[in-house]
């Protein structure tokens, strides 16, 4: 009976994987990753397969939620992992495979690591027990334009709580929601500004994890002009009224004291 490893991988690149996580990995006769909920820095699951010492199958979205290929190799290996940027059960997917994958008998393990859920609050300075549920921001399409992330937002503000939004991305198409883009949506799919108006205080982080992670805080007009530069981002909205040592944190953020 194969026994499945969890691992969170980190937010920035090979370099972020706990001693612990690398030890399981290198335990592991399989190990998949999966890249749609975020990635690492490019060629990070190709030095982490040297460092371990086997090969790191890459499975789809589908192939996660469906569970068979996970499943397939519990049935024939005793160790497999599933490597997770970033912490694996911040995602939902990640839960409901270890929920199918108990279910059919086998046992699991958890190793955590950052998340976007903690290193925003983190870099921007804001109080990580503020936050209320996390939206998602898709990609726009024709005929679908979804304002659930609107009424996320307007519930948590509701309640004095701050709004993380994540942003949709399509690593295999090189494809990434930009945090300008996100407030750019959010704007036209609020008219009244009911929720998100033009001075609506907003924050946007880059790259979390990394040497060159960025962050700013401003009117959502501001920073939605504001350049972040490459992915991963992500949008945090704020409740109000902040506490005084979040202001004092985000202060140094402010579109007037970041270079653009």
């Amino acid at each position: 009976m194969g026994e499945l490893w969890f691992i969170g991988a980190g937010l920035g690149d090979d370099r972020d994987l706990t001693v612990r996580g690398l030890e399981a990995l290198r335990r592991c006769d399989r190990i998949f990753a999966e890249e749609y909920t975020a990635v690492l820095a490019k060629g990070s699951l190709d030095r982490l397969a040297q460092a371990v010492g086997h090969p790191i199958e890459r499975l789809e979205r589908d192939a996660v939620e469906s569970g068979a290929a996970v499943l397939q190799a519990l049935a024939g290996s005793s160790r497999v992992a599933l490597l997770v940027t970033g912490d694996p059960f911040v995602a939902t997917t990640h839960i409901a495979l270890r929920v199918e994958v108990e279910a059919a008998g086998h046992p699991w393990r958890y190793v955590p690591n950052a998340s976007v859920a903690t290193a925003a609050a983190g870099l921007l300075g804001l109080q990580s027990y503020r936050f209320g549920r996390t939206v998602s921001l898709p990609f726009p399409a024709p005929g679908f334009a979804p304002t659930s992330p609107l009424d996320g937002i307007r519930g948590n503000r509701a309640q004095r709580l701050h709004t993380l939004v994540l942003l949709d991305l399509r690593p295999s198409e090189g494809a990434f929601l930009t945090a300008n883009e996100a407030l750019r949506l959010l704007g036209e799919r609020d008219p009244e500004g009911t929720v998100l108006g033009p001075d609506a205080p907003v924050a946007a982080v880059a790259r979390l994890g990394t040497e060159s992670a960025r962050a700013v805080y401003g009117r959502r007009a501001e920073v939605e002009r504001f350049d972040l530069g490459p992915p991963l981002h992500a949008v945090v909205v704020p409740a109000e009224p902040l506490h005084f040592e979040e202001e004092a944190a985000v202060r140094r953020w402010r579109v007037s004291s970041v270079p653009g």
